[in-house]
């Protein structure tokens, strides 16, 4: 079927992405401090008592700059530094000092919406755009299928996936729905294709929309899917290189 490619975390949900070399899946999870925190608005309805849609929080389709950011954690500090072409970097505890954070932030969220608020997390779960606790599994050939139809290189951070493929047939992943897949030692199943929103339009390093993805998927392709969400059923350990297959 294919291998892995990449593996990617983003410890708070829309404030930068981390690369990985290994990650271990837990049955019912999603992938370990993943989106584990979030961060909230003036206007959230975000009560603490659990998973929220993306719209309470602070997202990169509204506030285009925050997919500028760069992230790395520190499991065992509990720090986490992000770091942004016009910010600079930060280091700080996500459960111990937001102020901080909300100030380093602020330059990137427009004046014209509602303002940053807090650093939340739900309990048991990352804050995944999915009601569902998924990883989301993406496929390099369909990254290529969409730069050719875009006409020049794009991003493959533009989709803030967890887990990359290599070396299966553009749009593959779309007919996994409803079926199981093992990752390395690990072992999900699909549940539903990703419909993507207008985040993807923006670079990644300059945090500047630039392209239109969803056009492209639209018009050349007939959907605005890509990648697929999963649960995973089975723990197991995943590294780069590992084999992935259809059961």
């Amino acid at each position: 079927m294919g291998t892995v490619a990449e593996l990617w975390r983003h410890p708070i949900k829309s404030h930068g992405r981390e690369p990985l070399a290994t990650v271990d899946l837990n049955a019912g999870k999603c992938m370990p401090w993943d989106r584990h925190w979030a961060v909230t608005h003036e206007q959230t309805k975000f009560d603490g008592s659990g998973w929220f849609y993306c719209r309470n929080f602070m997202i990169g389709s509204r506030a285009p700059k925050l997919v500028g950011i760069w992230a790395e954690f520190d499991d065992v500090s509990g720090t986490i530094t992000l770091r942004h072409q016009d910010c600079g970097e930060i280091t700080f505890n996500p459960d111990q000092d937001d102020a901080a954070f909300l100030a380093w932030v602020a330059p990137l969220c427009p004046a014209d919406r509602a303002a940053p608020k807090a650093i939340v997390k739900a309990e048991g779960r990352g804050m995944t755009d999915s009601e569902i606790p998924s990883v989301s599994v993406t496929n390099r050939s369909s990254h290529e299928a969409v730069e050719s139809a875009i006409g020049h290189p794009l991003e493959m951070e533009r989709w803030r996936a967890n887990i990359w493929l290599d070396g299966i047939d553009a749009w593959d992943e779309l007919d996994w729905v409803g079926k199981k897949i093992r990752i390395g030692e690990a072992e999900l199943e699909v549940r539903e294709p990703i419909v993507r929103c207008l985040a993807t339009a923006t670079n990644p390093v300059t945090g500047v929309r630039d392209t239109d993805t969803l056009g492209a998927l639209k018009n050349t392709f007939g959907h605005q899917h890509f990648g697929v969400y999963a649960v995973v059923t089975k723990d197991g350990h995943v590294a780069l290189g590992d084999q992935a297959q259809v059961l």
